[in-house]
């Protein structure tokens, strides 16, 4: 014991700093990288402190302003991590559709939010193409991919090449094996139009309606099948009549021209001014099929649905006697929202859920301008 009035080395140390300050840093070190969010029990976790000391700190640094709280017993930290470290995103385009473009601007800028770098390259609607950039994504050590390619034949050889190099994949829109889906939840957008378009019938035509017409995309396999298949189901709960309706189905490959061509032979070898309900698997179908009415003469008869709400349709709502009836809103600008938090948490091994949806809206021309008022 030392002489009395003298303090041992180990007190001096022990008195040279504030163990609250101590603790308030380890609160402010649980976040590991910036914009992330945190639950008072991941705090607890990861700070290794009391539940009390815990909620005491994080209050005290709310107040202070270093933390700031974003939900209910939800923190997020204004200080960005010192030892954060950058994490390389792949990301796998589709085409260069505005749809896809809107997705990459959404992902670019959460992206910089969240100081994740990405690696992009662009598939080009091409199955091909999106076998060679998984390579090329392969040899750059990305730390997770984000898979937008179209076609379910190749799903699992994309897939596979990622499993062997053990990087784990976020599939948009396309399911591809043993990865994490993010995209529309097919059905239901289907059944928001088939509403939709099936109300129209019966307020416009009396629910005289002579035949169906869907245009499809087959070579994306069954989960946007779902959209015609959900549109079918509620047309025939609007418009119990359709059951014993010629029903036709085309295939939309995704050329804007090919399916204009595609509608251009069935409307020559179908009877004319036949009252047709058209519900299309995306707007790209859906403008080619009003293109191919309006050549024919035939606009009056048809009404049609799409779905994706893309900046083509949307201008098409707002023009005056317009025939497309609503487009079923995906919003892919706010795709970058969602998929840069939930690749985070795969690479942090948090808990994220297999299936992601998106929000879906129906789109016409009451909300078009409410919704998009910056389109013009």
């Amino acid at each position: 014991m030392p002489p009395l009035g003298l303090r041992s080395e180990s007190t001096e140390r022990d008195r040279s700093y504030a163990n609250a300050v101590v603790r308030a840093c380890e609160i402010v070190n649980s976040f590991r990288h910036e914009g992330e969010a945190l639950t008072l029990s991941e705090l607890v976790d990861r700070s290794r402190l009391s539940k009390t000391t815990v909620f005491r700190l994080v209050q005290s640094l709310v107040r202070g302003g270093l933390v700031e709280r974003v939900g209910k017993g939800v923190y997020a930290s204004r200080v960005r991590p010192l030892t954060e470290r950058t994490f390389r995103l792949g990301f796998a385009a589709q085409t260069d559709s505005v749809f896809c473009r809107e997705v990459t601007g959404g992902l670019e800028r959460a992206a910089a939010r969240s100081n994740v770098h990405l690696v992009m390259v662009n598939n080009r609607y091409s199955a091909r193409e999106a076998l060679r950039n998984a390579e090329l994504l392969v040899r750059e050590r990305v730390d997770l991919v984000l898979e937008y390619q179209t076609y379910e034949r190749v799903a699992p050889m994309v897939a596979a090449k990622f499993v062997e190099a053990n990087i784990p994949v976020i599939a948009i829109e396309i399911p591809h094996p043993g990865a994490t889906y993010f995209g529309a939840n097919n059905y239901q957008a289907g059944l928001i139009g088939g509403k939709a378009l099936g109300r129209w019938a019966n307020e416009h035509w009396n629910a005289e309606v002579d035949q169906v017409l869907l245009l499809e995309l087959p070579i994306a396999g069954p989960l946007p099948q779902l959209r015609m298949t959900g549109l079918l189901d509620s047309l025939r709960k609007e418009l119990p009549a359709i059951s014993s309706l010629p029903i036709s189905h085309l295939d939309g490959k995704g050329d804007f021209e090919q399916i204009l061509g595609v509608v251009r032979k069935y409307l020559r070898r179908t009877a004319a001014k036949k009252r047709t309900l058209v519900g299309a698997v995306n707007d790209t179908c859906a403008l080619a099929a009003l293109r191919g009415f309006e050549e024919a003469g035939l606009s009056q008869y048809c009404a049609v649905m799409g779905q994706n709400a893309i900046l083509e349709a949307r201008m098409e709502l707002r023009r005056a006697g317009t025939r497309l009836i609503g487009s079923v809103a995906f919003f892919p600008e706010r795709y970058g929202d969602q998929l840069v938090p939930l690749a985070l948490n795969i690479l942090q091994k948090k808990s994220a859920p297999a299936t992601v949806f998106v929000e879906h809206q129906l789109i016409t021309l009451k909300n078009v301008g409410l919704l998009y008022p910056l389109d013009a």
